[in-house]
């Protein structure tokens, strides 16, 4: 009986022991918000550090901030203008052949801000870590999300989808899969 009992004890004891939870910390925390204070750059998918995220890190893109930083250059010039060397603010997304892809009258909206977007994505964000932006000026909406990280020789590329709507009309906007290989400093050049 003896046994029982001092058994029973000890399991209430261990029962009510306090089991400590991880969580977040508080916003008054000291190490709250600590990264983005002391350690500003973001390492991209091929070890590079970036500045800024542009909210690409939390799923989403300021495609009006990327596209204030990318300026005038349209298209498959941009890699070359925007910058030279560790100092090019963006990762972009090169080719034409990607307006086609998503289809003639979304993809010809496609602007330096959401190519901003895509090759930011496709830089920073997790494989299946979807990133969203809405394009202010076109109205048109995009999720892109890496699905597959590989290499094709020396180069590290990454399978993707992209959704693209307009209006939140998502039922008959279709994702389009892609692959982008990443050239030079910050350019991921989409492979049709």
């Amino acid at each position: 009986m003896k046994t029982a009992t001092a058994a029973l004890s000890i399991f209430i004891a261990l029962a009510l022991l306090p089991v400590p939870a991880p969580a977040e910390p508080p916003p008054h925390a000291k190490a709250h918000g600590w990264r983005k204070k002391n350690d500003p750059n973001y390492v991209g998918y091929t070890g590079k550090k970036w500045e800024k995220d542009y909210g690409v890190v939390e799923g989403k893109c300021n495609s009006a901030a990327v596209g204030a930083v990318l300026g005038g250059v349209v298209g498959g010039v941009v890699g070359s203008q925007v910058g030279k060397g560790d100092d090019r603010p963006v990762a972009i997304l090169v080719g034409t052949v990607l307006g086609a892809v998503i289809g003639s009258k979304i993809g010809a909206e496609i602007d330096n801000g959401d190519r901003g977007c895509m090759g930011h994505a496709l830089e920073l964000a997790g494989e299946k870590k979807a990133v969203r932006w809405t394009n202010d000026k076109t109205g048109v909406s995009y999720t892109l999300t890496p699905t597959r990280n590989f290499k094709e020789g020396s180069l590290p590329c990454r399978e993707f989808t992209t959704v693209a709507s307009r209006g939140g009309r998502k039922d008959r906007a279709q994702p389009v899969k892609g692959v982008a290989c990443r050239k030079g400093n910050g350019e991921w050049e989409f492979k049709p």
